[in-house]
C-alpha cells in the first residue's frame, strides 16, 4: 500500500520555497510509529477489517508433538477444540502457553489465525507487516508502564 506522500507525488523545496510544517509533523509522527498506533485505534473503534495472519510454518513446525501417555489418558482431559478426551495414543501438539490440542485439531486452526484458541497467545506469522503492527503495540504497552511506574513513584 502506497503512502500518502507517495500517492500526492510530495517533491523537495525549491530554492527560496517555504517547508510546510503541518506535512512535516505528520510525516514525523508516521515515522516515529504513531502510525501503526493510530491504524490499531482505528480498527478497534471502527471495527477494522484487518485479519490476523496465520501462524508461520516454522512456529508450528517446532511445537512439540507427542503420543498422549496412558497416565495422560486416565487424566480425562479434553481437545479445547473438538471436545473429545484424549484418548491413549493419540497425537496431540502443545502449544507455547502449554495448551495441549489433538494434531487434526489445531493444525488447521493455526493455518487460519496464529493464537491459541484458549489463551490467545500469540505464535510468530510470516507477516512483516503484521510483526511490525505486534512490535508498535508493545512498544506502546511499555511506555504506558513506565509513564505508570513514574507517576507512581513520584506520587505513590
Amino acid at each position: 500500500m502506497a503512502s500518502y506522500f507517495d500517492e500526492h507525488d510530495c517533491e523537495p523545496l525549491q530554492d527560496g520555497e517555504q517547508p510546510n510544517h503541518l506535512l512535516h509533523m505528520a510525516r514525523l509522527l508516521l515515522d516515529s510509529g504513531l502510525g501503526a498506533e493510530w491504524d490499531m485505534e482505528y480498527g478497534s473503534v471502527f471495527g477494522g477489517d484487518r485479519k490476523v495472519p496465520p501462524a508461520s510454518k516454522a512456529s508450528v513446525e517446532a511445537l512439540e508433538t507427542h503420543l498422549v501417555t496412558p497416565t495422560e489418558a486416565a487424566l480425562e482431559k479434553k481437545c479445547p477444540i473438538c471436545l473429545s478426551l484424549l484418548d491413549e495414543e493419540d497425537e496431540v501438539k502443545k502449544m507455547p502457553c502449554s495448551h495441549i490440542f489433538h494434531s487434526k485439531c489445531i493444525l488447521p486452526w493455526l493455518q487460519k489465525v496464529n493464537s491459541c484458541p484458549v489463551c490467545r497467545h500469540e505464535l510468530p506469522t510470516d507477516d512483516p507487516e503484521y510483526e511490525e503492527f505486534k512490535k508498535h503495540k508493545a512498544r506502546a504497552k511499555q511506555r504506558e508502564f513506565e509513564l505508570d511506574s513514574l507517576h507512581n513513584s513520584m506520587f505513590g
